[in-house]
């Protein structure tokens, strides 16, 4: 059965396989020597686990994405560690909901749009490696900010921002600036346990439906629904 792979994955997805397909190779010939055979045997097991861990976090499963357009879908997978009301002046302008999305090392790790959008600017930031599930981290860690559009009514804008965390050393964005992306599009990975921020501006149309602690899904799992009413419509 074949293993679906992210291109975002190249190149650790070739050469860590190999590299520990090769030490599964030579290890017990040269370890039989030295160590007792349940040894061998033990390290052996240990290099098919981290073999199969390496090949299952590069995974890309293919997802059908709910096509509601008064929902922003989660832009990762992994658990809610926060939401809070906080002021965003660079982009946004208004007081937001920041919505926090803690990725582990068993999680898959792609990023997809949380609706249809338009990438207005990106902005890379060099920084920290804290642990990814503290809040601050996001502030002071590795960040990768995409700003962009809602191309549907209300044309909010929003951000999603990727965060490098304790392990994690590579962040991956393949958006454009300008580049439209629908709801639930790929766009990029942060290899090695990370962090995934989303940015919504505080309304009362705009209604949270996840809470710190759930478990959500990439493009998936909807994380703010904006109610409209007819007389918004207008």
């Amino acid at each position: 059965m074949r293993i679906p792979l992210t291109k975002y994955g190249w190149p650790q997805v070739v050469i860590f396989p190999v590299v520990a397909l090769a030490v599964m190779a030579v290890f017990p010939l040269i370890g039989i020597s030295l160590l007792p055979g349940w040894a061998v045997f033990s390290i052996e097991l240990i290099l098919i686990i981290v073999l199969i861990w390496i090949l299952s976090f590069f995974r890309d499963p293919k997802r059908h994405c709910p096509s509601d357009k008064n929902l922003l879908l989660a832009p990762a997978d992994g658990k809610v560690t926060d939401i809070e009301t906080v002021k965003e002046d660079n982009f946004i302008g208004a007081d937001v909901i920041r919505i926090g999305i803690f990725m582990s090392i068993f999680d898959a790790h792609i990023n997809r749009a949380v609706c249809n959008v338009k990438v207005e600017n990106i902005t890379y930031k060099k920084g920290m490696y804290k642990n990814a599930k503290n809040p601050y981290s996001g502030r002071v860690n590795e960040s990768n900010d995409l700003c962009l559009i809602r191309t549907e009514s209300p044309e909010d804008k929003l951000i999603v921002r990727q965060i490098s965390g304790a392990i994690a050393r590579r962040i991956v964005c393949h958006a454009q600036e300008g580049q439209e992306l629908s709801g639930g599009e790929k766009f990029g990975m942060i290899k090695f346990g990370s962090r995934t921020e989303l940015y919504v501006p505080a309304s009362q149309n705009a209604k949270c439906l996840v809470k710190i602690g759930d478990t959500v899904k990439a493009g998936l799992t909807p994380l703010v629904k904006y109610e409209i009413s007819h007389k918004d419509k207008k």
